[in-house]
């Protein structure tokens, strides 16, 4: 008796309730095509009235700027405190403390080679993945935590990144390497714990207080490069960013907007609208309101966006075999931000390559971004 009641009490709660008549469809509009043929893009270079390309580039930027709503406020200082440290293989790795904005004092992750500085300097920018309870340990081998956090960032790496953390690895490499958690992710979530469902609803609380979540994870990511540029370990004229997934999505939103960014690598995260939310490919965004900037898409798209970090040295790489990027919408892309390279004489600045792999940013990739790297920044 009490099995059947349980059985049917499960399949009541399993039911959907659905009416004849809907508006949406795979969770975007029906109309969602309509809507496209709409978006002109007029910010766009090119499309823009504004003809040099220095005053377009201004003018653009304060367009994100403006999509982007109130930024939170700076701190009045960093005060950087260094919580431990240990020696690893031809580095130091800190773990640190200092004051992000004027509201939030966040941990973060620094490796320092070994050897007289400064040194060139790497923002590594972690992922999504729809796992928030980790960031910066997806991105340098964490210490001074739970068993349970290094038991996971472990085995994020193995699923992701082939095992190897990237941080650590250009570490070696001699670069000074620095992560934080985006909000949300880490030592920044919610103190109920991780819910992924909770994401969009505390992403509408702030937007209810005027203010945008993606806005404030790009406006940290902008005060963390300013924080490195000052570290008297690091030359602040040889300072890039790199990340895969999301952490790709916020290494071009960083180089477009950062002066302090000389060169970006984007691993995995690269598309334009059309085939981002599309029925063609059975699409819709998956990352919720991490990369959602109201109103945005009415002036610029995703490349024209990236394209605010011409003529800056780039690497983008996608994959083939990335069920969340189709591969047209990719192309079309790679080629427009081409488009814009060339206009300014520096295409030869902009790598876009297209790899074999899925979603990932195995060892390969992460050997390719070193070389990139290498030349831009250490030559």
């Amino acid at each position: 008796m009490w099995q059947t009641a349980a059985a049917q009490q499960s399949k009541q709660q399993a039911h959907i309730q659905q009416r004849e008549n809907y508006e949406f469809d795979n969770d975007i509009p029906r109309y969602v095509e309509q809507l496209k043929q709409e978006l002109t893009y007029p910010m766009a270079w090119g499309n823009s009235p504004i003809r040099n390309f220095k005053k377009w580039k201004k003018a653009a930027r304060q367009t994100v700027f403006q999509c982007m709503m109130t930024p939170p406020r700076r701190a009045t200082a960093w005060n950087m405190e260094v919580l431990g440290e240990e020696q690893r293989d031809g580095y130091r790795a800190q773990k640190i403390a200092f004051n992000i904005n004027a509201y939030s004092r966040i941990t973060a992750y620094l490796l320092i080679p070994d050897g007289k500085g400064p040194f060139p300097a790497i923002n590594a920018l972690h992922d999504h993945g729809g796992h928030l309870f980790i960031g910066k340990e997806k991105m340098i081998r964490p210490f001074m935590v739970t068993r349970e956090v290094t038991d996971d960032a472990d085995t994020w790496a193995k699923q992701l990144y082939d095992g190897q953390y990237m941080g650590d690895y250009l570490a070696r490499h001699g670069y000074v390497v620095f992560s934080m958690d985006a909000p949300m992710w880490g030592e920044r979530g919610r103190r109920e714990g991780v819910d992924r469902n909770r994401y969009d609803i505390i992403a509408g609380n702030m937007m209810m207080l005027g203010r945008d979540l993606s806005a404030f994870m790009t406006y940290d990511d902008l005060a963390a490069t300013d924080f490195l540029a000052q570290l008297p370990c690091v030359d602040a004229e040889r300072i890039g960013c790199v990340g895969c997934s999301m952490g790709g999505y916020r290494a071009w939103m960083l180089s477009a907007l950062s002066d302090h960014i000389k060169a970006g690598a984007s691993i995995c995260w690269m598309i334009n609208t059309d085939a981002q939310l599309t029925k063609r490919y059975g699409r819709r965004e998956y990352g919720g309101f991490a990369n959602c900037i109201p109103a945005l898409r009415q002036y610029l798209d995703y490349p024209h966006i990236a394209s605010l970090a011409c003529p800056k040295a780039m690497l983008f790489i996608n994959g083939r075999k990335d069920h969340l990027f189709p591969l047209p919408g990719v192309e079309q892309a790679f080629d427009e931000m081409h488009r814009v390279w060339k206009s300014q004489q520096a295409d030869s600045n902009l790598v876009t390559e297209l790899w074999d792999i899925p979603h990932s940013c195995g060892i390969p990739v992460q050997e390719r971004t070193l070389t990139f790297f290498d030349t831009t920044l250490k030559k």
